[in-house]
């Protein structure tokens, strides 16, 4: 149990003896330390609600609060209840945690299955800066979920059907280079793109043998499905490739094809079911107007008021789109995999996709919770999109290439003792790392800016400083005579310093539930600065290897805890650690 839970239980028992009735109310973690480790609002709400003087209710709580060993607690403005949690409950929570390979997190999943939709390149392209947020985002949802106790499932929902085959049939047909697609498959099959694409303006004919071509695909040609999986298979080898050098991981690559067989069905059934009707050669998904306009998906405002603004799951051509795609797909993680919450990871431009899509989904009776985890864009440090020289998108691998090239260049410099493949080593870790924390550091909507400097900076809020901490940390252990066993130390907590970095230990547990309740890596990347920051400031004012015992192994033991939460919160965000730097 952590301590925030602790005072909650405790605070609850007071309000029933108060109150006269069960009664539950909320602790959070103080603002301004001037006034406390935490507090509650709670005799301010219940005050209210009986129209009686708050103050006087919470010192009436406050004489029922048993809070021997734990905590101390006054009443400040309104009616503010403040908790000052006592040393030795800090060193007993402490002692606790590093007994604890969790670290007082709690299991608040287990019993959910959550699916987490995220990266999703299109096939034969290659991944641009764009990427980045989806897939690093998604990947640290997947790893703290997994820690809560959820069984997650990572599903790269690949883009692997659509028009753009047939220009890439006719491209393999007639262009391709064997070599050049076995050595580095995606920009062959962009170049062959790009080629046929070029043509089709300059030569409408070789546009209609395009759609020939997909025509055949979608019909079931034989040579055409077999270039098709070709395809798939040498495009998925270059982006494992890309997810390898990331650290990220999939159970599954179910692409938009996967659910081909299922859309014909998925429309007869809303056109039976009335979810959707026919307008103008098209079925279409409109409004059921049970919601407000302003709340409602299928309603959009133009100059002449409300308007309809319906989703077309079949074209009047009979072709279907992603509105199609992502309906079978909700259904599928539902029936097979029994998914209680799906999360997509995907950008801001696509909100009233999900919304639309979610609406259609529970008209459906496909029930759960649907999240869309929205995303800003990264921009070049002239604060506009981020694009090369030529106007094009930056690519991913370029990106990862240059972060581990400029991260070795640093390191060269700051420890030239480093050398071959320790060296590269650790520049990769860096290098990825920065990239990673620069993303996962942002409030995940707002835009920012990509800056190479920063990001790589040694001091300041970045991964390599963080890095460097748990580097720092780890070099002490190394001075020791011989092994050094954190669980039997006992822990005592005098200098503030001390109690403050035992404070934020305290608070590893009880921040991570809250970073899903909005999807924000963020809280744990600043929580994770403010630590290493705290623990910089103990190691200056607290002698550790040359106090005398019990003192010395009291702070080893809170080296070691430190270390311990710095490591799994960077492997949450999915950072590596390196021994040395």
């Amino acid at each position: 149990m952590t301590i925030l839970q602790e005072l909650e239980a405790r605070l609850a028992s007071a309000l029933a003896t108060t109150l006269g009735e069960p009664t539950s109310a909320a602790v959070t973690a103080a603002a301004d330390l001037r006034f406390g480790d935490y507090q509650s609002n709670a005799a301010m709400v219940l005050a209210k609600l009986r129209k009686t003087n708050p103050r006087a209710l919470a010192q009436e709580i406050i004489s029922h609060l048993q809070l021997d060993g734990l905590a101390t607690a006054d009443i400040a403005g309104p009616g503010f209840i403040n908790f000052h949690i006592l040393p030795q409950a800090y060193s007993a929570h402490a002692s606790a945690l590093l007994r604890d390979p969790k670290l007082g997190v709690p299991a608040i999943g287990e019993g959910q299955t959550v699916v987490i939709d995220f990266s999703a390149p299109n096939v034969a392209k290659p991944m641009h800066v764009g990427h980045i947020r989806s897939t690093i985002i998604g990947d640290s949802l997947c790893r703290i979920a997994r820690f809560l106790g959820f069984k997650v499932i990572a599903d790269n929902h690949i883009g692997d059907w659509g028009t753009q085959f047939g220009m890439i049939l006719q491209g393999w047909k007639t262009l391709l280079n064997p070599e050049a697609l076995e050595a580095d498959p995606i920009p062959e099959l962009l170049r062959i793109y790009r080629d046929v694409n070029a043509a089709t303006k300059a030569d409408p004919t070789v546009l209609e043998i395009c759609k020939n071509e997909l025509v055949k695909l979608q019909a079931g040609d034989p040579e055409n499905l077999a270039i098709w999986q070709q395809c798939i298979d040498v495009s998925k080898r270059g982006l494992q490739k890309i997810y390898d050098t990331l650290d990220v991981q999939f159970d599954h690559w179910l692409g938009e094809s996967y659910y081909n067989d299922r859309l014909a069905g998925l429309v007869d059934e809303f056109l039976k079911k009335g979810i959707a009707r026919e307008s103008n050669g098209a079925i279409c998904v409109f409004s059921d107007g049970s919601k407000k306009p302003e709340d409602d998906p299928f309603m959009v405002h133009r100059e002449e008021g409300w308007t309809d603004n319906p989703a077309i799951i079949r074209k009047a051509d009979g072709g279907y789109l992603y509105a199609t795609t992502d309906l079978a797909t909700i259904q599928f993680r539902i029936d097979e995999w029994k998914a209680n919450q799906i999360w997509y990871v995907v950008g801001v431009p696509q909100q009233l996709h999900f919304r639309q899509l979610f609406d259609a989904a529970a008209r459906w009776g496909k029930t759960g919770d649907f999240r869309h985890v929205a995303f800003g864009s990264i921009l070049g440090e002239d604060r506009k999109l981020m694009k090369t020289r030529s106007g094009d998108n930056v690519q991913l691998t370029d990106v990862l290439t240059e972060a581990v090239e400029r991260a070795a260049k640093i390191i060269a410099e700051k420890n030239p003792d480093l050398q071959g493949e320790e060296a590269a080593e650790i520049a990769r870790i860096v290098g990825i790392g920065a990239v990673k924390f620069a993303e996962l550091s942002q409030n995940r909507l707002t835009d920012y800016v990509f800056a190479w400097d920063r990001m790589l900076a040694l001091q300041g809020d970045t991964a390599p400083y963080l890095q460097y901490s748990t580097v720092r940390i780890r070099s002490i252990f190394r001075k020791l005579d011989a092994p050094f066993d954190a669980t039997a130390a006992e822990i005592s907590l005098t200098a503030p310093e001390e109690i403050h970095l035992a404070r934020l230990h305290a608070r590893f547990g009880e921040l991570l539930p809250l970073i899903l309740e909005d999807f924000r890596p963020n809280l744990l990347a600043n929580y994770l600065l403010e630590l290493a920051r705290a623990f910089h400031s103990f190691f200056e004012a607290c002698p550790v290897l040359k106090s005398d015992e019990p003192l010395r192994s009291s702070r080893l033991a809170l080296c070691e805890l430190t270390a311990r939460i710095l490591s799994a919160g960077l492997g949450l965000l999915g950072i590596r650690c390196p021994e040395r730097m």
